[in-house]
């Protein structure tokens, strides 16, 4: 299993300490949420911070924006060094232009789907997608419940990519713990996106490798 553990959950006052963390540990990549306090109710952090963050990650950085019209982003997310740009369906009327704008950047092409939002809505363009993540908690805010549906989600998800021939790997973001992992995992997950179970924990470092071995 591939873990990208959520620097949303991390100590903002310590972020360089806290990156390094995630660098000498086994997570794949490192989970950015980008919030604009429009789309979702809270505003995170933008291109400055991840500017800054990318200059120490060792990891590949996965930036999720949860914002309005994600498209006049793309060469910023781009020069902050994302491999991949992850726009939520629900703010792209045109999604299949924000995805080849993606990759026309040099990045891979990530969706998000709300819990309420059906996985049937990316029939037509799950083949061009290099990643789906799905949200088991509403977005937001860190540190919620799972949301228990996602399991099943997860499995009509896979079934959904096994059926258009797609490569896109599954994301999997909210309430992820060992319990919810092995489930997740066991359903065709192929990467726990981990906030809080991650970064409150008191060894990090070992969480995020009992994560990986799910």
């Amino acid at each position: 299993m591939k873990i990208a553990p959520s620097l949303l959950s991390a100590d903002f006052a310590n972020l360089e300490r806290d990156v390094r963390m995630v660098n000498g540990s086994e997570a794949a990549m490192l989970h950015l949420d980008v919030m604009d306090g429009v789309f979702v109710p809270n505003i995170s952090f933008g291109f400055p911070v991840i500017q800054s963050i990318k200059d120490i990650s060792e990891k590949p950085l996965d930036v999720h924006l949860m914002i309005v019209e994600p498209q006049k982003y793309v060469n910023q997310v781009r020069d902050c060094g994302a491999e991949y740009m992850n726009v939520h369906y629900e703010v792209c009327p045109h999604l299949h232009r924000v995805v080849q704008q993606i990759r026309a950047a040099g990045m891979k092409a990530a969706v998000t789907l709300n819990p309420a939002t059906p996985v049937e809505v990316l029939r037509d363009i799950a083949d061009e997608l290099d990643m789906v993540l799905l949200m088991s908690v509403n977005p937001g805010f860190g540190g919620q419940s799972f949301i228990e549906h996602s399991v099943e989600k997860t499995r009509r998800l896979r079934k959904l990519l096994d059926e258009t021939h797609s490569k896109a790997m599954i994301e999997i973001d909210g309430g992820v713990n060992l319990t919810t992992g092995k489930l997740l995992a066991d359903a065709g997950a192929d990467i726990l996106v981990a906030g809080s179970f991650v970064f409150a924990s008191p060894d990090p470092i070992s969480t995020i490798n009992q994560l990986s071995k799910l």
